[in-house]
């Protein structure tokens, strides 16, 4: 099982990235899927995630009214828009597939990883 997650770079403060993460060798449509980031020194925080329905999400506070997280089925990919970025999101991004249908915000509630993708945001 694997999770590609991708999109990530280079932007200026106030600029906007998409990330994605492509899902391979199984479907999860019916798992929660997640976006966790870790900063340099930091734990590991859960940003945004999503019900295998779409009718539930969760964005970190931080977060909230800026990234929007999205998935297509057919795809077998979740998407993390982030606009309006700050330096303080600069991170490594992973895509995780949950446990269930719906999961919480913690590491534990996630079974599969992906590799992670850079996001580095300029001031």
């Amino acid at each position: 099982v694997q999770l590609q997650a991708s999109g990530g770079g280079l932007v200026q403060a106030g600029g906007s990235l998409r990330l994605s993460c492509a899902a391979s060798k199984r479907t999860f449509s019916n798992n929660a899927m997640g976006w966790f980031r870790q900063a340099s020194g930091k734990e590991r925080e859960n940003v945004a995630s999503m019900s295998w329905n779409g009718r539930s999400t969760y964005y970190a506070d931080s977060v909230k009214g800026r990234f929007t997280i999205s998935r297509d089925h057919a795809k077998n990919t979740v998407y993390l828009q982030m606009n309006s970025l700050k330096p303080e999101d600069t991170a490594v991004y992973y895509c995780a597939a949950g446990l269930g249908a719906i999961s919480g915000t913690a590491e534990s509630d996630y079974r599969y990883w992906g590799q992670g993708t850079l996001v580095t945001v300029s001031s």
